[in-house]
């Protein structure tokens, strides 16, 4: 999980470097096809049957994970690398859930911290004059010159993205008890590049050199992710697994700063604190659990 989430990291410098100018379902057709490519090698390599043994459940979680990208994407393009990523991290709050109502999985207190803490840096992100006024008046002052509150519209890409990403990483959790990975894996960009060709063929755009590496490295860097959150939720309980994802997140920062000279204000710079207290809770085991 943590390795996905330093690969994850990477695949949103490359999709914020072509959001303004290719179409977010082109992004979603190039990775697809590159993923695709490189699935294939793998699974020619371990001589394994691509097709599985439940493929309605694989085709759903393939197309759950094509909305998914396509809003997270659509995400990055409009708003920083790093209050974008906080943002889509609330998926583990919506994957504790699903995986408490659908596969019966234990919830600890550890995680339902955790998960709180996910939301209260979403609120603080989205409104963080408002949140900081009900604090009081030291907290308020402290927040002045903050960042302008994120736009509605990439907020709410954002969370819908995380949604469905919870719903296909408890999807992969079903799979698990019957599916190898890699054919779990095989399954979503096949999916993906089905359902966003025909968009892209309404609306084509040429990429630039530049672009076309970028857009090599979305695909190269989230299927290196795929593997690692594949098998990630394959080894852990899903709640626990995606709630070590939070990683991802000051990478985001550090990148959004490096890369595109995002600065670091106040509000995001506290999103990040809870998302981090957020992870090293969900690291630590109970005796239960060890």
């Amino acid at each position: 999980m943590l390795s996905s989430a330093v690969s994850f990291s990477l695949m949103g410098v490359c999709v914020k470097a072509v959001g303004g100018r290719i179409p977010v379902a082109e992004v979603v057709m190039a990775r697809s096809a590159i993923s695709l490519l490189l699935s294939i090698a793998m699974l020619r390599q371990a001589g394994l049957n691509p097709w599985g043994q439940r493929r309605g459940l694989l085709v759903l979680r393939g197309v759950i994970g094509t909305g998914a990208l396509l809003c997270v994407f659509a995400a990055l393009a409009q708003l920083p690398l790093a209050p974008a990523t906080v943002l889509q991290y609330l998926q583990p709050t919506f994957t504790a859930l699903l995986a408490w109502l659908l596969l019966r999985e234990r919830v600890g207190p550890r995680v339902l911290l955790a998960a709180l803490l996910g939301w209260l840096a979403v609120v603080l992100l989205s409104n963080p004059s408002e949140l900081m006024g009900l604090l009081g008046p030291i907290a308020s002052g402290w927040l002045e010159g903050s960042a302008t509150p994120l736009p509605l519209a990439g907020v709410m890409l954002a969370i819908a993205g995380a949604l469905l990403s919870a719903c296909a990483y408890v999807s992969v959790r079903a799979l698990g008890r019957t599916e190898h990975p890699l054919v779990i894996v095989f399954y979503f960009p096949l999916v993906g590049l089905v359902l966003t060709t025909p968009l892209v063929l309404l609306q084509p755009v040429w990429p630039t050199a530049w672009e076309a590496l970028a857009l090599v490295g979305v695909g190269l860097f989230t299927q290196l992710g795929q593997l690692g959150v594949t098998n990630g939720l394959l080894g852990l309980p899903a709640a626990r697994a995606t709630a070590l994802s939070y990683g991802q997140v000051p990478l985001a920062a550090l990148w959004g700063w490096w890369f595109f000279g995002e600065a670091l204000d106040p509000d995001t710079a506290l999103a990040m604190g809870l998302v981090l207290v957020a992870t090293l809770l969900s690291l630590r085991r109970s005796a239960r659990d060890r």
